[in-house]
């Protein structure tokens, strides 16, 4: 497989609960806020009271296009409070750059006296912190060992460096740059995955078939193994584009750029135009294999309804795009077999010359449409075919992503 065939930028898909302390290295927290957004992040802004003295919080809010918040409780008799929990669950990893020696021992301490320490309290998420103090700050017993208390926890420390401090002495305590920062959450979050940087064309859901304005023909497909597949890849730093079809399902992951269809025609016209710059496609979407050949115009009524329905083919999408790949593109296909699930997913396999066939069965208890969970088979063609056991979709997504990793 060659490389992305555009030389694409650091990608972080995350949301990203950006704390920044009072300390003179927030006024770098502009930048890191630019670095994150350019990498593709959602960031959101919460500062100590102390930071608003180094950085005001409309140049944060401008850069991060969300309010910034300081108060747990709003000061404005409207008894609303910003909710540390929800913050903190909304979250994909949590930052805290500047992290001074105060708030670092408030950490240690599990102290909670503003919004950004309960956030902190209530993270599941990964933490990763920047410290920036003067020399004699950093190098004091108490500093150490809290951080080595913060490190015992699983926060992740990034820096300091070694440079030219606010008191104008030199030595370490100077917070890593913020290129430097983004650099290493990348390196944390993505740094083992082939899709960094790679483009994902993914097809999700049913496909409706009109039989006049009202009626359709359609099937059971929720779309939720598609939707996995492209919040994971999205996590992944891949950039994806998610065909779908009519579903209830939302998406807001960053990375993940989704378009709207109907028809498995829309569904083509949309892929075919797609599939050209994509690195990997993955359709997972249960596109009908009919359409009804005349539609009628205006609602059949019940007494005037065809005593047949005259069906035609619709679009092979995933051979369409298999057999105009361009060279290294990796094309991978779903298919849902009810009897002689192999025999007919090898097949399907070889007639499309997929590097990758997803198979799963109606016959398995949990698996296939409407549920969340799924059993599959992957089949290869140079290969033995690999059985999965019984697991929620999310757990299949990572699998799959897996194996087209390994393929890369």
């Amino acid at each position: 497989m060659n490389k992305p065939s555009v030389e694409a930028p650091m990608r972080l898909h995350r949301r990203m609960l950006l704390g920044v302390t009072g300390g003179i290295a927030a006024y770098k927290s502009a930048w890191l806020v630019r670095s994150l957004m350019k990498a593709g992040c959602e960031v959101q802004v919460v500062m100590t009271p102390a930071a608003h003295d180094f950085v005001t919080p409309l140049t944060l809010a401008t850069l991060s296009k969300r309010p910034v918040l300081t108060e747990l409780f709003l000061r404005d008799g409207s008894g609303l409070w910003n909710d540390h929990v929800h913050l903190a669950r909304w979250a994909d990893v949590m930052v805290i750059a500047p992290a001074t020696a105060n708030t670092l021992a408030h950490m240690a301490q599990g102290s909670c006296d503003n919004l950004l320490l309960a956030c902190y309290l209530s993270a599941t998420c990964p933490v990763v912190v920047a410290p920036a103090m003067d020399l004699e700050m950093w190098a004091q017993d108490a500093t150490e060992r809290n951080l080595a208390l913060l490190r015992d926890r699983g926060v992740h420390v990034v820096g300091p460096a070694s440079g030219e401090l606010a008191s104008g002495l030199v030595g370490e305590g100077r917070m890593s740059e913020p290129e430097e920062i983004a650099a290493a959450l990348h390196r944390l979050l993505l740094a083992p995955s082939r899709l960094n940087g790679r483009r994902v064309l993914i097809s999700a859901g049913p496909t409706q078939e009109a039989i006049d304005p009202v009626r359709y023909i359609s099937n059971r497909s929720t779309g939720r193994m598609g939707f996995a597949l492209a919040e994971e890849a999205a996590l992944r730093g891949a950039r994806v584009e998610l065909v779908a079809g009519p579903v209830s399902l939302v998406s807001d992951r960053p990375g993940v750029r989704r378009t709207d269809v109907v028809s498995a025609a829309d569904m083509a016209a949309s892929c075919i135009a797609l599939a050209p710059g994509q690195d990997v496609v993955i359709m997972t979407a249960a596109v009908a294999d009919h359409r009804p050949r005349n539609p009628a115009p205006e609602k059949i009524k019940k007494d005037q309804g065809p005593a047949r329905l005259e069906l035609e083919p619709t679009e092979d999408i995933l051979a369409t795009l298999s057999a105009a790949r361009p060279p290294g593109q990796l094309v991978v296909g779903f298919a849902l077999e009810s009897e002689r699930a192999i025999e007919h997913g090898l097949a399907k396999l070889e007639r499309k010359k997929l590097d990758l066939l997803v198979l799963n069965s109606i016959a398995d208890e949990g698996a296939g449409f409407g549920h969340d969970t799924n059993k599959v088979s992957l089949l290869y063609p140079d290969k033995d075919a690999e059985h999965l056991p019984l697991m929620s979709k999310a757990d299949v997504a990572r699998a799959i992503l897996d194996r087209i990793e390994e393929l890369l």
